[in-house]
């Protein structure tokens, strides 16, 4: 059976095709969601619901905190402790991971790298704030993943960072003299026509680590790259989790805080979250119909990386309608196994086309 191939919105005028894989996901493994056929008014005609899968542990959790500070660990202990899916953070090449192929060049994936951000954060050409924006989008595809794959299945997800807490990078960025204040403006926008599709994570757990021994942990990496990230940066986001996130989060969704030392202990920590009675925000007021329309959304990838690209000009991130031309066919056309769905491209190897 062919794949269906997607026309993803990479950010306004630059557009790239991909493939989703229909395959389910492994239960309780680190790893990227892939989907199954896809779930549609019909099914929810003929009886399919949501509720009923639901256990004390379908949640979605979000592991937040600085650069180096433990999130990965934290999360992926606790998915195992409490039987849930751990997705790692999201990259810029989350589009090439999702397929599970090697990623591409990083002029197709956004235009932007996080190496370069690392050497050179100031760069003229709006680079960090292309970086940021595309990153924004990769966490909401991320985010809608595990929306959807809760919402299939009933196995919660613990993720590292969300897009809820995405803005905290932006504010570090200005404050840090890495983007204008117009950045600033369009990403306020862009966020709020974006994420209210959405619902928030249940539990959001935040690792203290204070900026001052981040930037030492960052020094002393085996990372060259790491060594050029500034204090004031790591500052910057500290002040911005403390001061906006973690106060306007805190409204909709129960909120941990543990010092890295403490975050290692995993049994405190899940012990904390069966204390917790969940009675913040709007999950408690959805019912069948509403997880129905919220997992049509979530499946339908190219909504979900439209949903952040409204038609407006910003220099950082508009390129010409010839620059996206040539990029679009460049990709198609001269990366192999990009000109069609997977297992239909003659230069892959691929055989018996025509009777698929």
């Amino acid at each position: 059976m062919a794949l269906r191939a997607i026309r993803w919105a990479k950010a306004p005028g630059v557009t790239v095709t991909t493939t989703l894989l229909k395959a389910e996901a492994t239960p309780h493994t680190a790893g990227i969601q892939t989907r199954s056929i896809r779930y549609g008014y019909l099914s929810f005609i003929f009886g399919e619901r949501t509720l009923p899968r639901f256990n004390e542990n379908s949640k979605i959790i979000s592991v937040d905190g600085n650069l180096a500070s433990g999130k990965g660990a934290l999360a992926a202990k606790l998915a195992d402790k409490l039987g849930m899916l751990y997705m790692p953070e999201a990259t810029t090449y989350y589009l090439d991971k999702m397929q599970g192929c090697e990623p591409t060049p990083w002029i197709y994936n956004g235009n932007c790298d996080l190496e370069l951000f690392y050497k050179n954060p100031k760069a003229e050409d709006g680079h960090s704030y292309r970086l940021q924006y595309w990153m924004y989008t990769m966490r909401l595809l991320q985010y809608s993943d595990a929306l959807e794959h809760l919402i299939k299945t009933g196995q919660g997800v613990i993720l590292e960072r969300s897009p809820y807490s995405d803005h905290v990078f932006v504010d570090a960025m200005f404050k840090a003299g890495y983007i204008r204040k117009q950045c600033v403006e369009h990403y306020d926008r862009i966020k709020k026509l974006s994420i209210c599709e959405f619902l928030p994570p249940h539990l959001v757990i935040y690792i203290d680590s204070p900026a001052e021994e981040v930037h030492k942990k960052l020094k002393q990496s085996d990372d060259p790259l790491l060594h050029n990230v500034e204090l004031s940066y790591l500052k910057g986001i500290e002040d911005s989790y403390k001061n906006t996130f973690l106060p306007t989060i805190s409204e909709t969704s129960e909120l941990l805080v543990y010092s890295p030392h403490q975050a290692e202990d995993i049994e405190k920590v899940s012990e904390d979250y069966e204390y917790l009675q969940f009675e913040k925000g709007p999950w408690g007021e959805q019912d069948n119909v509403t997880f129905h329309d919220l997992r049509v959304l979530c499946q339908d990838k190219q909504k979900v990386a439209e949903l952040p690209a409204p038609v407006e000009y910003l220099p950082e991130i508009t390129i010409g309608a010839h620059e996206n031309y040539n990029n679009y066919y460049s990709w198609r056309y001269k990366l192999p196994g990009k000109g069609y769905a997977k297992g239909y491209n003659e230069d892959m190897g691929d055989t018996m086309i025509w009777w698929k």
